[in-house]
């Protein structure tokens, strides 16, 4: 019997844990999945159970192993990001895999801004907007102040993607993904690590960097194995537009928050994008990738909770409201670039007007509903444009729920009649981002071009 060569990939979600068998044609051919109840760490806070997660990456290694229908040539990691593993000599756990949803110590943050240039400086160079533990360097400078013998027991501190490949290669390295990802690690102008992680030793606890795109060989149980260093998984899921799409384009990557990623604008962070939810991702190539955030999907969740109990309606009832142009005559949506979008943009980091409107106004849900979808939209383009301003971007892709929301398509071709605006759906994004990372070391076969459907709209006139 020939077994199918495949590469491992394990996608480490805060919920969902998950691993994928990918064959040389990527396409997904065994998934496993599963759940872990939360721990809490030393002072109460919840937090993920290291041990359960790694006993399960290892047992699931077994098992494929075993199985006579594959060939594991490959593997590697994609997981959240701002977490650190902090491992001692013996590369054992020294501490609980701690929150970053933990709260931070106001006067420690203070203290660390006001020694670093404080927070408008600091955030710039760091592309980091202020975020307590959401900023994985200050859960070190945490721990050496707040907890030094841990800290001296700290042998490394690994992202959580890169302590995954250590469990099975034995090595310890770093990975600019997660590096680069709102740490206050890295100073993004110098392209290099911030002078505070040498002022206060922290680099003693970095390993080095090792390439995303390439593979150490290793092995399990006495097979040998090609491993990849692990990434984050946003950046991760930026990985199969970035092989099949040439032309410059920006992905919009929706949740319950809605991510606006654009690797073609290499410019310089500002404050005031900053204060409008503005950071920066790192490429796995290790270019910068300019990103802003809204909380959409939280808030179209809480809305659309008022207009069904307000219509008497189903929860889920908006999936059955088709887009009527007519509706939206009186529901105005700001339009794309060079708009002068700041009632926009001074709202973008709280709610849409919607929450504010009389829903006894509204003589049906679905009026209801094009208004509200109008008002996000209006956030919507505000936050785009912060990512589109000055970059050569035509093209619009939207992966997640929103992309298979009509309304929300329809309105944002709207506002954008300049751009081509695709609605873009694939298997599991950041476990096959994981994947083609590494592809040219271990796969000889070219990626098929149909993995990413895409499904278009235009200008719909009301």
């Amino acid at each position: 019997m020939n077994k199918t060569s495949v590469i491992a990939i394990f996608d480490i979600g805060k919920t969902n844990k998950k691993l994928f068998l990918f064959d040389e044609q990527y396409n997904i051919v065994l998934e496993k999945s599963q759940q872990f109840a939360e721990i809490t760490d030393e002072e109460g806070d919840a937090c993920e159970d290291l041990t359960a997660l790694t006993n399960w990456v290892r047992s699931c290694l077994q098992d494929v192993f075993n199985d006579p229908r594959f060939q594991v040539r490959a593997l590697n990691f994609s997981t959240y990001g701002a977490s650190f593993v902090h491992i001692d000599k013996e590369g054992k756990a020294a501490a609980p895999l701690y929150n970053y949803l933990k709260p931070y110590p106001a006067d420690l943050q203070e203290g660390f801004y006001q020694k670093y240039g404080g927070e408008i400086t600091f955030s710039i160079y760091t592309a980091s907007p202020v975020l307590g533990n959401l900023n994985s360097g200050m859960q070190l400078y945490r721990l050496k102040y707040q907890k030094p013998e841990l800290f001296d027991q700290i042998h490394y501190s690994l992202h959580l993607p890169q302590y995954m490949s250590y469990l099975v290669t034995g090595r310890a390295y770093s990975d600019i993904t997660s590096i680069g990802c709102h740490t206050g690690l890295w100073n993004f102008p110098q392209n290099h690590y911030h002078e505070w992680i040498y002022r206060e030793a922290i680099n003693e606890k970095l390993a080095n960097i090792f390439p995303s795109d390439q593979l150490m060989p290793s092995q399990w149980q006495g097979q040998a194995l090609l491993t990849g260093v692990g990434l984050h998984d946003s950046s991760a899921a930026l990985i199969p537009y970035l092989f099949h799409f040439t032309e410059p384009f920006v992905l919009l990557s929706t949740g319950t928050w809605c991510i606006a990623l654009n690797p073609f604008n290499q410019t310089r962070l500002t404050y005031e994008e900053l204060q409008q939810d503005c950071l920066c991702y790192m490429e796995y190539r290790g270019k910068p990738i300019k990103a802003s955030r809204l909380f959409a999907g939280y808030e179209h969740e809480q809305q659309t909770k008022r207009l069904a109990a307000h219509f008497n309606v189903a929860l889920d009832y908006y999936k059955t409201v088709a887009f009527n142009a007519d509706l939206l005559s009186s529901a105005p949506v700001a339009s794309g670039p060079g708009a002068d979008n700041k009632t926009g943009r001074s709202a973008m980091v709280q709610e849409s007007a919607f929450g504010a409107r009389d829903l006894n106004s509204f003589a049906t849900y679905e009026a209801a509903y094009h208004q509200f979808m109008a008002d996000l939209m209006t956030q919507q383009v505000a936050s785009l444009n912060l990512v589109l301003h000055n970059s050569p971007v035509k093209k619009i892709f939207v992966d997640g729920g929103f992309g298979k929301n009509p309304l929300y398509m329809n309105l944002l071709a709207n506002a954008f009649p300049t751009h081509e605006v695709y609605a873009a759906s694939m298997a599991q994004a950041s476990a096959l981002g994981a994947a083609l990372a590494v592809h040219s070391a271990w796969n000889k076969t070219n990626p098929s071009s149909d993995l990413i459907e895409l499904k278009a709209y235009s200008l719909v006139k009301a």
